[in-house]
């Protein structure tokens, strides 16, 4: 059963009401939701449900149920009472902890401009994160990397979504960055990614809508994980 999730198109929304359309086994599915699924390096959303008579519900994080991303399943604690098919809840996301991921997620998408080489990995964390690169020679400057980070920051340039078709995404491969996580097609479109002037790639997470509210972030390590494979890791500053 489809979920429509609503932070596809908005990812400032904080909650929203929503009805129960099942509890499986990996959670209850909402036909409808503001929690980000765990998906490409982020994690999920917690926060919690509130059912019509009032009671709170809390939620762990939150996962997709099928490989196309279509339904999200909330994860709930053991010991939850789980609502029945049909009720009523309102559902909010733990706001502090996914505009840190929002900020971060979207600094990692102008670490990919910076360093335009293939990402096989990364991760979106609440205060650091890291992508690891297929770079065919070593010499990268931390602080080199962390300037021109903090240029396409200062520039305060629009991030937006749009969607294209999976033709269209079959058509222009190149625009597809990542070889370990490739963006889910079947479905008949695929979400793209732009930062004016700076990033253009398909991508599912939630991003900030301006790159000025990244905050200053800084390049803390870069590892060498195998002859060409390189990981770079950066933090809020």
């Amino acid at each position: 059963m489809p979920t429509d999730c609503l932070f596809r198109d908005d990812s400032y929304l904080r909650d929203c009401d929503a009805t129960v359309l099942a509890a499986t086994e990996q959670g209850l599915v909402l036909d409808r939701t503001v929690f980000y699924a765990s998906s490409g390096g982020q994690p999920g959303d917690r926060g919690m449900l509130r059912t019509e008579a009032g009671a709170a519900i809390a939620v762990e994080t939150a996962v997709f149920t099928d490989a196309g991303k279509t339904e999200i399943a909330h994860v709930l604690p053991a010991d939850a009472a789980r609502p029945e098919p049909g009720q009523k809840v309102a559902a909010a996301i733990d706001w502090e902890t996914r505009y840190r991921r929002m900020r971060m997620h979207t600094a990692l998408h102008l670490l990919s401009a910076v360093l335009p080489f293939p990402v096989t990995g990364g991760s979106v964390g609440d205060t650091e994160g890291r992508l690891d690169f297929d770079i065919p020679e070593a010499g990268l400057d931390k602080d080199d990397i962390t300037q021109r980070l903090a240029a396409m920051i200062a520039a305060d340039a629009p991030v937006t979504a749009r969607w294209i078709s999976d033709a269209e995404l079959a058509a222009n491969p190149a625009l597809v960055k990542t070889m370990s996580v490739k963006p889910p097609m079947g479905t008949g479109r695929v979400r793209l990614i732009e930062i004016a002037g700076l990033d253009l790639q398909p991508c599912g997470g939630t991003h900030v809508r301006r790159t000025a509210e990244i905050g200053a972030v800084r390049v803390t390590q870069i590892e060498k994980k195998g002859k060409l494979n390189r990981r770079v890791r950066i933090a809020f500053a």
